[in-house]
């Protein structure tokens, strides 16, 4: 099934439950553009609700996952921020503020794992946008870059959150004022990306795993991501509490009471979402 975004630069697929959304500007390594980032605040919100989407999928098009903003772009504006040229200064930041919530915001905060398919370039807002999802599998000629320092910028799309917590702060500060490139097998290492496989095999890996995830517990999955962003802004009792409301409500749910019945029978669990 094929969705519309409104654009050209996303394309969006659902097919086995796994939505893909697809940043398609490959001549400019997948930068964002206007009409890209309308595109994904306008379908977000709807595959965060839609029933018949258990996984979702961010890629790009050709060689590269997402080059970060248009710098080309922003140089013909006269510079970064949303909102026009002539916009004011609490107008491009309330532009900017609103792009990132509705985007990476989204991507992070939604009841639903969230896959980074990365075949080239993550750079700058790209690798903030990577970041923001659940997991990350990487061809391996991709790489990863802040970049934001090599353009005089301070960084957005909340990769210096994400990255802090991935890899530690003292190491998230080394990635943004060098912004120097990994590789994939130094993302790896790093934690940056849970796994690497072979640029041929990377769109069936990601395939295979958000196909996996997709028949899993749906409800289960929104709490336990509930559960882990819980643990990284509140304190442990906080967590504890919240832990024993959603294993009360999961295990209410016809998804328990089928894989403890499959685990008795000594077969594979059938979730159907309730």
């Amino acid at each position: 099934m094929s969705l519309d975004t409104g654009t050209e630069d996303l394309i969006i697929r659902v097919e086995d439950g796994v939505a893909t959304l697809t940043m398609n500007r490959p001549d400019r390594r997948n930068a964002m553009s206007g009409p890209m980032m309308a595109g994904f605040r306008r379908v977000l919100p709807e595959l965060a609700r839609d029933p018949e989407v258990g996984c979702l999928v961010v890629t790009g098009a050709g060689r590269a996952f997402c080059a970060g903003g248009d710098v080309k772009g922003m140089a013909a504006r006269g510079g970064g921020g949303g909102g026009g040229p002539a916009a004011s200064m609490e107008a491009r930041i309330e532009s900017l503020r609103g792009d990132m919530r509705a985007t990476s915001g989204v991507i992070h905060e939604m009841g639903k794992p969230v896959i980074a398919s990365i075949p080239g370039a993550a750079a700058g807002a790209g690798l903030s946008l990577a970041l923001a999802c659940d997991l990350r599998i990487a061809g391996e000629s991709a790489i990863f870059t802040t970049a934001f320092a090599r353009v005089g910028f301070s960084g957005d799309y909340g990769g210096s959150y994400y990255l802090t917590h991935l890899v530690g702060t003292a190491k998230a500060r080394e990635l943004y004022f060098l912004a120097d490139r990994l590789d994939a097998k130094e993302a790896e290492r790093l934690g940056i990306v849970n796994r690497v496989v072979s640029d041929a095999a990377l769109e069936e890996e990601t395939r295979a795993l958000a196909r996996r995830l997709a028949a899993g517990p749906r409800i289960a999955y929104r709490y336990m991501k509930e559960n882990l962003n819980r643990a990284l802004r509140e304190d442990a009792a906080a967590c504890l509490d919240a832990e024993a409301v959603g294993m009360t409500r999961t295990g209410m749910t016809e998804d328990h009471r089928e894989a403890a019945k499959a685990f008795v029978e000594k077969r594979e669990p059938v979730f159907k979402g309730r």
